[in-house]
């Protein structure tokens, strides 16, 4: 049986997903922090799995990566959508600016640490939300936000890692296809910690953005037939990777960086070469 695992899969885009991927036999591990909603997605029967973790942490990351290599023999879709806006700036207990840590370093330890069973799936496949190329430049001497702190900004900056992430992804481990995909803005829970302007602003995007269901139909041809070893797409429409937002350079560069962060609070059992 196909296996695809969600983080982020009990709201929006990602829960859409659980049930597209449910509707086609697969079984389906939903990660996140809700256990009301993990039980709510349970309920669809014994292929609809939920798993409680704060992925901010990295430990958290480390415990699911070791709880699905002990059931599953091989993962078919990897989908790493978790993330939490903050207007003003928090830091983990690992000492990660907040974003950082959960929209790119979360990814980068999942995507890692699970690619031996996704190179056991027969088509495996990665979708990361990210930025697409439109939400750089990065900020190579501030990766954790601790000057300037621009809000909702800071998910921007966290797509713009991801994109990087995707890029150095697939140079380690060129037979996974990966996927790298901005949805623009859709009616989803936008869940997070809002100051007063900013929450009067996504009360609206609520009901403004697009329907999830258009942003699933967008994505899914690229999930279902990868075009390219790396993808990147952007509201259904697939966009170039040989951009600045894709550098190479910079991908190693991030993921170099990424290794001394953890290499300095003490995890240097996972870092990825």
């Amino acid at each position: 049986m196909p296996t695809a695992i969600i983080t982020g899969g009990t709201d929006g885009i990602g829960r859409a997903l659980a049930g597209t991927y449910l509707e086609r036999g697969h079984e389906v591990v939903i990660v996140g922090t809700n256990p009301e909603k993990g039980k709510t997605f349970e309920a669809y029967g014994d292929r609809a799995r939920f798993l409680q973790a704060d992925l901010s942490l990295v430990t958290e990351n480390l415990r699911v990566v070791q709880w699905l290599t002990e059931r599953y023999p091989a993962v078919d879709v990897l989908i790493l959508g978790a993330r939490f806006h903050r207007s003003t700036r928090v830091e983990t207990p690992d000492g990660f600016e907040s974003n950082f840590a959960l929209f790119y370093l979360s990814r980068y330890l999942l995507g890692h640490g699970l690619a031996g069973l996704l190179g056991r799936a027969e088509r495996a496949v990665v979708l990361n939300f990210g930025g697409s190329g439109r939400t750089g430049p990065v900020r190579w001497d501030d990766l954790q936000l601790r000057h300037d702190y621009p809000g909702t900004g800071a998910l921007g900056h966290g797509g713009a890692l991801c994109d990087l992430l995707g890029v150095h992804f697939t140079e380690v481990h060129p037979g996974i296809p990966y996927v790298m995909n901005h949805p623009g803005v859709v009616a989803t829970s936008f869940a997070g910690e809002y100051d007063t302007a900013t929450a009067t602003f996504v009360d609206r995007l609520r009901t403004s953005g697009k329907p999830v269901a258009q942003a699933v139909a967008q994505i899914l041809p690229f999930l279902d037939a990868p075009p390219a070893p790396l993808t990147a797409v952007l509201e259904g429409v697939r966009v170039p990777t040989d951009t600045p937002a894709f550098d190479p350079a910079d991908a190693a560069r991030l993921h170099q960086l990424t290794e001394e962060l953890l290499t300095q609070r003490a995890y240097p059992s996972v870092i990825f070469r």
